[in-house]
This record gives structure tokens, C-alpha cells and sequence, in this order.
């Protein structure tokens, strides 16, 4: 299958670039910048994408993140955004200077139309920069393509190798233009042809698993989410009745969330299914825990585990799936990017795990797994579900976890979903649920003095998880999740709405 990678420096962008790739439908896949050359080479890529990054080419006592010079005797096509760029003209012989004048936001450039980078638009067109160096000389037999009115090199070429730079950045939507630019670099430039869909990445996929899992057994890990729900009916299509799928109800689920679990597997797909209850179990390990991250890394050992307990039962199961998303892993910290969070997915695993991970939606964002669900024929009841943590109600109770905060919390979210369904912006909202802060307030209710809990209201539009905005709910569905909450729910006295974007705030409070 054609190919294009995306050489990864680091930058906050470096998998929306590689998504981008895959939305026209060319397969792309991100790789460490120090790959060896080797690996590139058998990949057999049709062209290569240097990503930005948050380190300089000027670095000198500080990190470098230089690629192998053989890459630009390889006769792929070449482009590189923003950091890409600067690190071409500095390995190729131009020169890279920090100008002490930062450019960061939309900002008008004005194109070379001539050049197949930029063919049929317009001469101005508005891009997104952010950057601090620039190239301030670009190498021997580059051509200027693009320019601003700070910066007199915005973009590079060298037709004849086919190794472009551009300053800006294609891949975000602030770039009016900039879908037409990898469009032209793709189709124009390395000749692919758009072939990468739901379909050939299912059936992709599906070798794979055979390939890995031949007579061995799988043990898959349900939670009746979009993730691990699309995770187990494509490792199903690949290895039939060879995967068991082991539903933990660690108690930190929502409403009914066991029942619904039941339903849909065992009975509407058929798919052997092991539900283990354990809420007793996990709650004793949470005993006394109010710090995330070490609720993040308690519920993930000890998911683990009961896996590992059940494996012994299911003679030669020897792997595990999970759900684990793109976003669940650059969160977590990837090569030269910071870590945000530990995910349950993959930041909670102990180093003696015995079962080996198969994971084949890990390169996925979620719009992406919706589609491949829907091709794999799941009903839109489980596509479009909205996300829900791995830890469950466990890092949405902002404190130690008891078993009255955890059925204050169930009750209170079930009226969130069930009055943002009866508004019918539920499939519109990235994710809508209650958060428990474990503090208490004063209030009023009758002529009796109260001290309760507060419940807070969080939801969230987005595209990927990688960014979000507060959804504007009206008033009147506002009015009716507060009255409801605090009517029906005992031990809550207030409820108070989150209208905090992401960044600088997470989707999550935990």
C-alpha cells in the first residue's frame, strides 16, 4: 500500500499532520525522527513530512534533532513545516537565524503560484505561523516559493529533487488553503493516488491480527465504549471464536452501564464474554487515594491483573486488546513530546504484564474510529457514544473515592446524558457529564440549613480530544439539569457549569 510518513520532531501538530494525510486518503504513518534509515527504506514511503518541533537547529548546548543527511539521497519527495524546513536549509547548506521577532497566529503569505506546491491558488492566502528561527538563506538551488511581510522566506523548493519547505502550517485550520497544499504535494508531487479508506484499513488490520495472533488465543478489554466496542468486533473479524472478551465492572462505570454491556455483546453480536465483577475489589485499592495520577496507575495495574487472573482460566490466551487511541498515547508522553496525563490505556501497565498488547486502533483519532465502526456495521447507539475515561467516574470524583460519592455522581451524570439526549444535542457534544469536587457547601433547602456537595457540569465540543471548546447549552437545558440534581439527587445542594476551553484546561478535571 502507498505510504507517506511523517517525520516526528516532536511537534504539538506532528499527528494531526499524519490524520490530515488520512483524511485525503493517502496512509500515513508517524515515526521517530532518529529511525534508522534502514527501516525507511523498507517502508518504501512515496514522500516524506518533517513535522515542527518545540527544539532549534540553533541549539547549542541544548537538543538537537537531527535526521540521517542520506534521507534526501533517497529520491522521495520532501516537504518540511516550520521546524522541517528550517532543519532542511540547515543540513542542505542554507542558514537558520533567530530574528528576536516571533510570528504566531494568521498572518498573510503571499504564494509563488507557479510552483506545484502551490497550484491553483490564490497568490495571498491567510496561514498559520508559529515560530520563533526562520531561514534566513535558503541552500544552493532552492528557490524563494513564499514570503510575508516579516519574513522574506516563508517557503523553499527544489524542483528537481522535489524537497519543499514551508514556514507555516498546512495541517490546522487556520490555513484557509492548507488542505489544498497537501493535496498538491501528495497528488501532484509524490503521484499518490487516494486508496487508504475505513474498508482497506480494516482489512489491513485484520491481517495483521491473524498474522500476529495465528493459533494463539485473545482476551479483549470490553468497557462497552466506542474504543474498545470498534477494538473487539474488528479483532473479531480477524480471529472469530478465538476472542474472549472480559468486561471488569470495577463499579466505576455510569448508570446501568453492566446491563448495557450484556445486551449488546452477548446477546445482539454473539461474542463470548466474561463479566467479572469486581467494584469491591477496586474501591478497597482506592481506599484513602485522592492523588490522579495514583488513581490512574491503581486502576490500570489492577485491570491488568484481573486480566492476567482470568487468562490462566483460558488455556493458550496470550493476548490482550485494548482500545487505545493516538490521543491516549500523545497524552501520555510520546519521544519529544511532554506528557499531559497518564492514560488507563497506557500509562497504568506494569512492566511484568504477561499478555501481549494488540492494539489496532492505537494511530486512530476518534472521528476516525467512528468511521471504521460504522464500515464494521456497529449501530450508531455505540458509534457515536461519547467517550468515556478508562478509570471511569474514579478521576471524576476530584478526591477519595467512597461508595456515597460514587452513587452521588452515578445518579447526578444520568440526569446530564439523559436531559442533553431529550435536548437532542447529544451526538452534537464531544463528551457532557458531572464532575464531583469533594468539598462541601453551604445551602438552603426549605427552612432547613444544608452543607452538600456541588456537582459540576462539564461539556465540551471537539474534533480529536487534542483541543475543545465549552458547549454554549441554553438556559432553559442548563435549568432543568440544576433543578433535577438538586431535587432527585441527595447530598447535593449546588450545581455550577465549567466554561473552561482546552487548553489550557483538560477535557477531564483528573
Amino acid at each position: 500500500m502507498e505510504n507517506v510518513l511523517v517525520i516526528d520532531f516532536g511537534g504539538q501538530y506532528s499527528q494531526l499532520i499524519a490524520r490530515r494525510v488520512r483524511e485525503l486518503q493517502v496512509y500515513s504513518e508517524l515515526i521517530p525522527y532518529d529511525t534508522d534509515i534502514e527501516k525507511i527504506k523498507k517502508k518504501k514511503p512515496r514522500g516524506l513530512i518533517f513535522s515542527g518541533s518545540p527544539h532549534s537547529t540553533l541549539s547549542k548546548g541544548g537538543k538537537q534533532l537531527i535526521v540521517d543527511k542520506e534521507i534526501f539521497s533517497l529520491g522521495v519527495p520532501i516537504i518540511g513545516i516550520c521546524y522541517g524546513m528550517q532543519l532542511i536549509a540547515y543540513l542542505l547548506g542554507g542558514k537558520v537565524t533567530g530574528r528576536g521577532r516571533n510570528e504566531y497566529g494568521k498572518t498573510m503569505v503571499k504564494l509563488n503560484t507557479n510552483s506545484l506546491l502551490f497550484k491553483n491558488l490564490k497568490k495571498d492566502e491567510i496561514c498559520w505561523m508559529s515560530h520563533k528561527d526562520c531561514v534566513s538563506k535558503v541552500p544552493p538551488s532552492f528557490n524563494v516559493i513564499a514570503s510575508t511581510p516579516n519574513l522574506p522566506i516563508a517557503g523553499m523548493e527544489e524542483p528537481e529533487r522535489k524537497i519543499y519547505g514551508i514556514q507555516f502550517h498546512p495541517e490546522v485550520k487556520h490555513t484557509h488553503s492548507g488542505m489544498d497544499i497537501l493535496k498538491n504535494f501528495l497528488f501532484n508531487v509524490c503521484k499518490c493516488s487516494p486508496g487508504w479508506t475505513a474498508a482497506s484499513f480494516i482489512e489491513d488490520q485484520v491481517k495483521i491480527v491473524k498474522n500476529k495472533v495465528k493459533n494463539g488465543k485473545v482476551i479483549c478489554a470490553l468497557s462497552g465504549g466506542v474504543d474498545s466496542s470498534v477494538a473487539a468486533i474488528l479483532v473479531n473479524r480477524a480471529v472469530g471464536d478465538k476472542l474472549t472478551c472480559i468486561f471488569v465492572d470495577h463499579g466505576l462505570l455510569r448508570k446501568d452501564e453492566d446491563k448495557y454491556v450484556e445486551k449488546t455483546f452477548r446477546k445482539n453480536f454473539k461474542i463470548s464474554l466474561i463479566h467479572v465483577k469486581a467494584r469491591d475489589r477496586f474501591l478497597k485499592k482506592l481506599a484513602g487515594v485522592t492523588e490522579p495520577e495514583e488513581k490512574r496507575k491503581i486502576i490500570g495495574n489492577e485491570f491488568i491483573r484481573v486480566f492476567e487472573e482470568e487468562a490462566v482460566k483460558i488455556k493458550d490466551a496470550n493476548f490482550l486488546v485494548q482500545g487505545t487511541l493516538y490521543s491516549d498515547v500523545i497524552e501520555s508522553g510520546t519521544g519529544d513530546a511532554s506528557r499531559i496525563k497518564s492514560h488507563h490505556n497506557v500509562g497504568g501497565l506494569p512492566e511484568d504484564i504477561k499478555l501481549e498488547l494488540i492494539e489496532p486502533l492505537r494511530l486512530l483519532f476518534k472521528d476516525e474510529v467512528r468511521k471504521i465502526g460504522t464500515e464494521l456495521g456497529l449501530p450508531d447507539e455505540i458509534v457515536w457514544r461519547q467517550p468515556f475515561p478508562g478509570p471511569g467516574l474514579a478521576i471524576r470524583i476530584i478526591g477519595e473515592v467512597t461508595e456515597e460519592r460514587l452513587e452521588i455522581l452515578k445518579t447526578a451524570d444520568a440526569i446530564v446524558l439523559e436531559e442533553i439526549k431529550r435536548a437532542g444535542m447529544y451526538k452534537s457534544i464531544w463528551q457532557s457529564f458531572a464532575v464531583l469536587p469533594c468539598i462541601k457547601s453551604v445551602g438552603v433547602m426549605g427552612d432547613e440549613r444544608t452543607y452538600a456537595y456541588p456537582i459540576v457540569l462539564r461539556a465540551v465540543s471537539s474534533d480529536d480530544a487534542m483541543t475543545a471548546d465549552w458547549v454554549r447549552l441554553p438556559y432553559d437545558v442548563l435549568e432543568r439539569i440544576g433543578s433535577r440534581i438538586i431535587n432527585n439527587v441527595s447530598g447535593v445542594n449546588r450545581v455550577v457549569y465549567d466554561i473552561s476551553s482546552k487548553p489550557p484546561s483538560t477535557i477531564e478535571w483528573e
